[in-house]
């Protein structure tokens, strides 16, 4: 019987150091992919033999990845787990290896930019700051290394959490919990989905409607020639009291989008690039597109 193939502690550090770099090959069509297939080449190489599975190790990992680069960590080391099975002769598919990382990164990405960008390093930067101000050298020092120790600890730490998990996980590949927790990671991820959508996605209309003429009763009816100050104070009551301070109110076509459901066309957006995408158009071609039609519609005072 063949020895069972391990990835040493050396190993998935090679892997952790280069997690480092997710980011340094970003691009616009898969994000975060090469950057992923980085961090795991010195893994490939040790549990694949020949080039060949050496290759379509590799190009299971150049499929779409992204989310927040430190939380990305949990995510390798469940991944280095999956891979070391099937190197083993476990039989897990590609499917289920891209199904766990698309299933984890959504949910996880929502967890990032409010532990890291939104409390360690404004907590850091203010500690630092506060004693720069005073000329000591320690401040920008304790912002520099103590950021930098925070985050390669919590990469190292939680993609050995990954690592462990992964393995109890595989230990029942047939008893559905790898598709159970896809399934339940896949579901938070669609409504975290949600409120990006509701928070980065955009679109007002500048369109104007043909004005509303208001009933009796609904708007400032102003005396005709001088004002007392009687007058003067019942007109600014009224106003105070919500009235209108014209007879035709105007109407626009955004204000009846967003009486309707608020942000309705920024999910119809949505909805459209994801048809978009499940009919293969390149998300290329997709960025052109919105970039063209934003900047005519803008020509136009539409938008």
């Amino acid at each position: 019987m063949a020895e069972k193939l391990t990835l040493s502690k050396s190993d998935r550090q090679k892997v952790w150091w280069r997690s480092t770099f997710l980011q340094g090959s970003w691009n616009y069509e898969r994000m975060q992919n090469l950057g992923w297939a980085y961090a795991l080449i010195p893994a490939i190489k040790k549990l694949y033999t020949t080039k060949e599975d050496q290759a379509a190790a590799l190009e299971r990992h150049l499929e779409f990845f992204n989310t927040h680069p430190y939380v990305a960590a949990p995510i390798l080391g469940v991944t280095l787990a999956l891979e070391e099975e099937k190197a083993n002769g476990a039989e897990i598919d590609d499917a289920a290896i891209q199904g766990v990382k698309i299933g984890m990164m959504g949910p996880l990405a929502g967890i990032g930019d409010p532990v890291f960008w939104f409390t360690i390093r404004p907590i850091l930067g203010a500690l630092g700051a506060s004693l720069a101000q005073t000329g000591n050298i320690v401040g920008p020092l304790i912002f520099f290394f103590g950021w930098n120790l925070i985050r390669m600890a919590f990469l190292w730490y939680t993609q050995e959490f990954g690592y462990k998990a992964g393995s109890e996980i595989t230990k029942d590949m047939s008893g559905g919990i790898l598709q159970d927790i896809t399934k339940g990671a896949s579901i938070l991820g669609m409504f975290i989905l949600a409120v990006l959508v509701q928070r980065w996605v955009s679109i007002n209309f500048t369109v104007n409607l043909p004005a509303k003429q208001l009933s009796e009763g609904a708007y400032v009816v102003f005396p005709k020639g001088s004002v007392t100050g009687a007058e003067l104070k019942g007109i600014l009551g009224q106003a105070l009291g919500g009235m209108s301070l014209d007879k035709y109110q105007t109407q626009t076509l955004q204000g009846q989008l967003d009486a309707l459901i608020p942000g309705l066309m920024g999910l119809l957006l949505t909805f459209l690039c994801m048809w978009l995408l499940k009919k293969k158009v390149s998300p290329i071609t997709i960025i052109i597109a919105l970039f063209a039609v934003g900047i005519l519609a803008r020509l136009a005072g539409i938008m």
